[in-house]
């Protein structure tokens, strides 16, 4: 299967001890950090063909979330 690299999201990171998926957003160039996150919604959110489709309709909005600072490669 291909992964469509998405043009909204620039990288995602996510710790499964603390549940918490970072999310790093083109445009902004912003990294957000979403807590209590389920492995399996980072499963099916790594493997989705649109990424941005899949975080508006599945992660923003359904978990607590801060701002954690500018993009960082």
């Amino acid at each position: 299967m291909n992964v469509m690299p998405s043009t909204s999201i620039r990288k995602t990171e996510y710790d499964p001890e603390r549940r918490t998926l970072s999310v790093w957003f083109v445009a902004s160039g912003k990294c957000y950090q979403f807590e209590d996150v389920p492995p399996e919604t980072f499963a099916a959110f790594k493997a989705a063909f649109a990424k941005g489709r899949y975080f508006n309709e599945h992660i923003r909005n359904h978990f607590r979330y801060r701002l954690v600072g500018p993009a960082v490669d």
